[in-house]
């Protein structure tokens, strides 16, 4: 799908097919979704400017992500995009910049994108810097409120798995609480990490652009420029604190699954310790030798079955007052 704004006024947002070719050439950006190959040269023959592939913006080399042809930027970085209720996907996206428009490839739907499309509005001197910083702004905000909600399930998760319920709860409970909390740290760290690559992706950008772009970036767009680099420098700093605390619970967790495992086998060793003793009493009067002193007495039979309880029973009192049981 190709979207664009285009010069009419008050200006209007397009979600369709362009068909006329100078609708796209009086555009200020053009926005391709999971662009077809017709689109994509639609688009190329409209602004003269080659766009890349999808292979080319997916790629991980900073030297292929970010390229300046004299007043013509191409950038892209991962995209972390959630669509309604839907699990967060990782796409990459491209941006062509220049002084004239904007064209931006991604290949995965994002609210973030409709939102700014639908309330951006563009003025006479607008140039592709300005809605590329907008979307820019838009991405880090939308970043930004991702962390501050993993930030609030990790503090739960962590209330959680200290909490004294959990404590008070049977081995099996423990186990499928334990289990459960194992995976949702993992599943939270893993989005964290997404959201880790989106910003480290923003800010290559954003420090490139203010170094490519110095000549023609207008001084209000060179402060946002600014403003941007700080705010994903902070975010950084919060996302690894996070990141920080996601190890913590993970620690944390397979700190108490150790314990549990400990346990059972402390259970295990008690058990197999309390039966030798029995065992050993009944090995030595189950021998068959025709001389044994018990073997005439009348309680003989009973005096043995005795031996063998309190040799069992000795043991697990020993245990018991030792704290192993």
């Amino acid at each position: 799908m190709l979207r664009a704004v285009s010069g009419l006024t008050p200006p209007v947002v397009i979600a369709v097919t362009v068909e006329d070719e100078a609708l796209a050439q009086d555009a200020v950006w053009l926005d391709l979704e999971n662009p077809t190959e017709e689109e994509r040269a639609q688009v190329e023959r409209a602004t003269g400017s080659r766009l890349p592939t999808q292979a080319e913006v997916s790629e991980v080399e900073a030297s292929s992500r970010l390229i300046q042809d004299g007043e013509l930027l191409t950038l892209s970085t991962p995209m972390v995009s959630r669509h309604g209720t839907d699990a967060p996907v990782v796409a990459p996206l491209g941006f062509v910049v220049s002084p004239k428009r904007l064209v931006t490839l991604r290949y995965a739907h994002s609210d973030t994108f409709d939102n700014f499309a639908a309330h951006w509005h563009r003025t006479d001197d607008c140039g592709g810097l300005r809605p590329f910083l907008g979307l820019l702004e838009a991405m880090v905000d939308r970043m930004a409120d991702s962390l501050e909600h993993e930030g609030a399930l990790l503090e739960k998760l962590t209330g959680e798995v200290f909490s004294p319920a959990m404590a008070a709860e049977t081995p099996r409970g423990r186990d499928s609480f334990l289990r459960s909390m194992l995976s949702d740290v993992g599943r939270g760290g893993e989005r964290i990490s997404h959201l880790r690559d989106g910003l480290l992706g923003v800010l290559r950008i954003v420090r490139f652009v203010r170094e490519a772009a110095a000549t023609w970036t207008p001084e209000p767009e060179a402060k946002r420029l600014k403003t941007l680099e700080k705010d994903v420098l902070s975010l950084n700093d919060y996302e690894s604190q996070l990141i920080g605390k996601v190890q913590f619970l993970l620690d944390a967790t397979l700190g108490f699954i150790s314990i549990e495992q400990n346990n059972s086998v402390k259970v295990l060793t008690v058990v197999s310790l309390v039966g030798i003793p029995p065992t050993l009493v009944a090995g030595i009067y189950g021998m068959n030798f025709k001389i044994m002193p018990e073997l005439e007495w009348h309680y003989g039979y009973a005096y043995g079955l005795a031996l063998i309880v309190l040799s069992g029973v000795l043991p697990l009192l020993w245990f018991r007052r030792r704290g192993w049981l």
